[in-house]
Parts: structure tokens; sequence; C-alpha cells
């Protein structure tokens, strides 16, 4: 069996009544490592454990790292995570807790990640956080379970970081023949890697990461996330950090589940009605989830943004 599980879909009456349309949601928050990340993170483990790899090094802001760590406790294989300094508390107790080693390192995502590729021994597999075909291979089954539950949307709503979620969800797309499914691509102020990359042609690094939805904190989009973004029906959107955080307290209310600010960002679209989701009736929302922000986490950041 693999390690991620078959999660929920269904209609949300709620966001349906303020999106004006049909709101499905695919509930990835309810994955084991409390993410979508399991997905791929527990496929690309379980290969490389098959490869005779022993020991699991990974660089993440947090739920990647919870889920390389729930792979490995798994497996009974070893497991590193550099964590940069931004990395919750609660992120780190996480990985820990499944018995992960945790090293603080550099200010950013792209300096922790720096360190633990500077790790990988003969025995040692890496394992990327968004950046790798075996993530998007895995990320994919969350279409798979769509298609066989008979429902096609007819938009996708998901957020984006380093794009390994859009990539997956693009190739699910494609295998079982709903290329023609657009994909609209949410981010926050201040972690819009991907929207400035389509704005200028090409990939860009930003030069930091300012929005509180640090799983969204990577400074680029890897080249997979940027080609597709030029090959399929991908549509941008960035939203302000204040409404993602609203759209968390609201989840939360009315589905009893938290899930983090880049979580957040893509529900907003729908609790906000946004001008991007007119002309789709039936829209699916991943719920990519996010274990790594407490509810007082998610206040304290509003209170902040205003």
């Amino acid at each position: 069996m693999p390690l991620h599980i078959e999660t929920p879909l269904f209609e949300s009456p709620s966001l349906s009544k303020s999106a004006h349309r049909q709101i499905w949601l695919k509930l990835d928050a309810l994955q084991p490592s409390g993410s979508f990340k399991l997905r791929g993170i527990g496929a690309a483990c379980e290969a490389y454990a098959q490869r005779g790899k022993r020991r699991f090094i990974s660089s993440s802001g947090g739920n990647a790292g919870i889920a390389v760590a729930y792979a490995g406790h798994h497996l009974g294989i070893p497991v590193t995570v550099v964590v940069p300094a931004s990395t919750t508390h609660r992120a780190k107790e996480l990985i820990r807790e499944q018995g992960g080693e945790v090293i603080v390192h550099g200010a950013t995502w792209d300096e922790a990640n720096a360190l633990a590729m500077s790790m990988i021994g003969e025995d040692a597999a890496f394992l990327h956080p968004f950046d790798d075909p075996l993530l998007w291979n895995g990320h994919a089954t969350l279409v798979d379970e769509v298609a066989r539950a008979g429902f096609k949307p007819d938009a996708v709503v998901l957020s984006v970081g380093g794009g390994g979620l859009m990539s997956g969800v693009v190739e699910g797309l494609r295998r079982n023949q709903w290329a023609d499914i657009p994909v609209i691509a949410v981010e926050t102020i201040g972690a819009d890697s991907l929207a400035q990359s389509i704005q200028a042609g090409q990939r860009v690094t930003l030069p930091s990461i300012t929005s509180v939805a640090t799983s969204l904190g990577a400074r680029q989009v890897c080249a997979q996330a940027f080609a597709l973004a030029q090959s399929h029906d991908v549509r941008s959107v960035v939203v302000p950090d204040r409404a993602a955080l609203a759209a968390c307290e609201r989840f939360l209310d009315q589905h009893r589940l938290l899930v983090e600010p880049a979580c957040g960002a893509s529900l907003a679209l729908a609790y906000e009605d946004a001008a991007e989701l007119h002309g789709f009736d039936k829209v699916l929302v991943v719920v990519c989830g996010g274990a790594t922000a407490s509810i007082d986490d998610v206040r304290k950041w509003a209170a902040s943004a205003g």
C-alpha cells in the first residue's frame, strides 16, 4: 500500500454559496502528514528505498520535511531535514515526533537547501520538496482519485510555492485525458514567483519572501512548473496575505479543519467569488493543508496584516 491515503472529495455548501457556483474540495489536508506533500514524497521515498538507499536527506520550510520524516519512520530509514530559521517551532517538533533529525540553517529555504545537498553521501537519497519527477507522479494520484470518483471539474484551483503540486496536477489531468481543464494557480503577494515569471517570460528569482505564507516560500518555481505554465492553460492569481488568513479562519469555522495560509490562498478565491472563477460551473479546490501553523499563528499574522 502507498504511504498516502485516498482523501475525501465533496461539494462544500458554504463555499458554493459564497462563490455562486459549485465548489468541490479535495481534502488533502487529511493526509497523515497533514498535507498533500505525502503523495509525492511517499512515492519518492519508497522508490529510493527499493534502490537501496539507507538515509533520507531533505530541505524544507516544514511540510515536505514532515512528510519525509513520516515516510522514513514507516520505512525504517533515518531522516535528516535542514530547515531555514523562518520554520515554525511546530513544524520542527512535528518532524522530530516522527524521529527525524532537524538542522536549522540559513534565513531562507535556498540556504537550507544548499546545506542539505552538501550532505548527500553514496547511501543517501535527497528528497527535494518540489522539483523531482517522482514527486510529480505521486502528486498526480490526486487527480486519479477524482477521475475514479466520476467527477470532472471545469477548473482546478491550487496553491503554488515551488510548483510541485501544480506539476503533479497537470500530469494527472493529462494522463486522465483531461488536458482541457484549466488550472488556476494561486500565490500570495510576496511569494509570487510564478506570477512574476509568467509576466517576465522567464523564471524570476524573488529577492526575498515577504508573505506570511512561508509554505509558498520558494524564491523561484521549478523549471517544470514554468514550462507547464506555457503549455497548459494555467491562470495565475495573486492574493494578499489578509485574504488567505481570513479564508483559513472561515474554513476552520465552517469545516472544522485548520489549514495554513498557503492553502487559504486558494480558498480565498471561492470565499471572495473571485473574477477568475466566473465562467466555471464546477470548480475543484485542492485543500493542500499544511500542519506547521496553529490557529494562534493565523490570528497573530492576521492582526499584523490588518
